[in-house]
């Protein structure tokens, strides 16, 4: 018994009126409601707007009681009747009825009972089932054993009923659920075909984690589609059970699901940055939970623009094989009171639900700089105050990659140890950076590097950023073709002695990233690796150590929705002693 399982027995035993249970898995409920009924000898009645009541079988037919006998109804059984507009409040209020009468009469069953609403939630707003539901919950308690259960997918309670009603979140399959469920697929395909399936234990587990987040049926769907497309089921299906938490993800409004083509192997340099997420792309594994590694929480990439931030935060799906999602914080902010503090609740419940994953947040500065609440009635620093809370108290595995240009736009508190693991610094790439880049965007153009100067290249673009390097290989490929021939070292050359790079057009600004970097973040590349020859302004760094903010720089963490303190008053001289 699971831990929702153990919280529902615990409920109705302690004699809850009324539970609402948040679920899209009915089935799932079913079972666990029918194991608490036969454990404490409880009927079990359902109910829906389409059948009326029914038994746990939802088949049997369920009416009124007589509990006088002979056709004649009680003075408290009031006859079917029109309480309302509409049919169905109608019927609404009739199931009700049957919970109160249920088991009146002198050979009644009093052992108790648990009755199932399926779907009630567009009734339970109604002002005359509202009131019902009132009664119910102050008379069940003390008269009889009888539980009403909602269950529905969409939470909808009315203002009366807050206090009557105790909401339940039915979580989706975990681990064991889920392997219990390729194990019944596994079963039933190799009693026929032991061949069908390659599957080693690694390759197993990945399957399991790759289908958490979603429901039983979904579950069990992916990987019936994953063996009916290969006729296999083995490790290369992870991608299809991944692809199904497209669904998941595209629903909820607020993320986007980034199916990413880029590789490592297509990000130039960075290899301090590829060497330390490598060591992690094994972190959400059950080895690694026995062996007491914690799950990584995620990194800050900050550098110059265009140089590489977010390809590297694009690959890391790709290299982990687990889905990415890409967060835009400026689509949180709504205008109405509460929604955006509702919409990032939304976007992490989401992250969460699909997890393990990497969530993305690209140029995070502009998404969460100058947060004081002053100008919106705080909504912007509870929506950072909540996003800060989950990335320390998370527990799911939801790895944070964040990209930023200009750091010093950033609230100081999300740069604080333990929200992220790593604050990596992207420069200018050196020489070595340079030349890779450039073969990297030849060979992505069907064009052979061995056949250019690449050493030219790259002495000729010092200065250029990744993205400008790849933009002079396209304006040199114009030229070419304009010329109507192949293009050569010379075109490339050409393009890039008429282009300004951004080293130049905000040499102040990236002077002062430099600097800020250099004692407070740790390089993405190698010192080995960063070494540009003729370059007078190379900077040998440190690559295994990051150094804090001195004490005396260090911005004082406070809640975001506070001011700022007032200055404090000169200190009043320390009389010497003895006066």
């Amino acid at each position: 018994m699971d831990d929702t399982q153990r919280e529902l027995d615990v409920l109705i035993r302690a004699r809850y009126p009324i539970l609402y249970i948040v679920s899209w898995e009915e089935p799932r409920v079913m079972r666990t409601l029918r194991q608490i009924a036969t454990q404490h000898n409880k009927d079990l009645l359902c109910w829906t707007i389409t059948d009326g009541w029914t038994g746990s079988d939802g088949k049997t037919p369920i009416r009124m009681p007589d509990p006088l006998g002979a056709g004649r109804r009680s003075s408290t059984a009031p006859p079917r009747r029109t309480r309302s507009s509409t049919v169905e409040i109608d019927q609404a209020l009739e199931a009700l009825d049957l919970v109160e009468h249920w088991g009146e009469g002198a050979s009644a069953n009093r052992r108790g009972a648990l009755f199932v609403l399926k779907d009630f939630d567009p009734y339970v707003t109604a002002p005359s089932v509202e009131r019902r539901l009132r009664d119910l919950a102050q008379m069940l308690p003390y008269s009889s054993y009888k539980t009403i259960l909602i269950v529905s997918p969409s939470l909808k309670v009315a203002p009366h009923l807050d206090k009557d009603i105790t909401v339940v979140d039915y979580e989706l399959p975990g681990k064991d659920d889920i392997e219990g469920i390729l194990d019944r697929i596994i079963k039933t395909v190799t009693r026929d075909d032991a061949s069908l399936v390659e599957l080693t234990p690694e390759d197993k587990e990945a399957l399991v984690n790759a289908a958490l987040g979603l429901t039983s049926a979904e579950a069990e769907n992916v990987f019936a589609k994953a063996l009916v497309m290969d006729g296999r089921l083995g490790r290369m299906d992870v991608s299809v059970v991944l692809s199904e938490k497209k669904q998941v993800v595209r629903k909820s409004g607020t993320l986007e699901y980034y199916e990413s083509d880029q590789h490592f192997a297509d990000i130039g340099g960075l290899s301090a940055l590829k060497d330390w997420l490598r060591k992690r792309r094994s972190s959400f594994t059950a080895k690694a939970r026995d062996f007491g590694l914690p799950e990584p929480r995620g990194c800050l990439l900050i550098g110059v623009q265009g140089c590489g931030k977010s390809l590297a935060a694009k690959a890391v799906g790709a290299l982990w094989n687990v889905p990415l999602l890409r967060f835009d914080v400026g689509s949180v902010f709504g205008r109405y009171v509460g929604e955006s503090e509702s919409n990032m609740r939304q976007a992490i419940a989401v992250a969460e639900a699909v997890a393990p994953c990497v969530l993305w947040i690209d140029e995070l500065e502009k998404g969460f700089s100058g947060m004081s609440g002053g100008e919106d009635s705080g909504t912007s620093a509870r929506v950072l105050s909540y996003f800060l809370t989950w990335l320390q108290e998370k527990k799911k595995a939801v790895f944070v990659i964040c990209t930023a240009n200009d750091v010093q736009k950033l609230p100081p508190e999300l740069l604080r140890k333990g929200r992220l693991d790593e604050i990596f610094f992207i420069d200018l790439p050196s020489f070595a950076e340079r030349r890779e880049i450039t073969e990297i965007h030849l060979r992505r153009r069907n064009r052979d590097p061995a056949k250019y100067d690449m050493d030219r290249i790259a002495n000729e673009a010092r200065g250029f950023s990744g993205s400008e390097i790849e933009q002079a290989i396209i304006g040199a490929l114009f030229d070419a073709f304009d010329a109507g021939r192949d293009i050569n070292t010379d075109d490339i050359s050409a393009v890039l002695k008429v282009t300004v790079p951004i080293s130049k057009t905000m040499a102040e600004r990236i002077q002062g990233l430099r600097e800020w970097a250099d004692e407070r973040a740790r390089p993405a590349t190698f010192p080995e690796d960063a070494a540009d020859p003729g370059d007078k302004q190379a900077r040998t760094r440190r690559a295994t150590k990051v150094t804090p903010l001195p004490p005396a720089e260090a911005p004082a963490e406070r809640l975001p929705a506070e001011a700022p303190p007032a200055e404090a008053p000169p200190a009043a001289e320390t009389p010497p002693k003895g006066s």
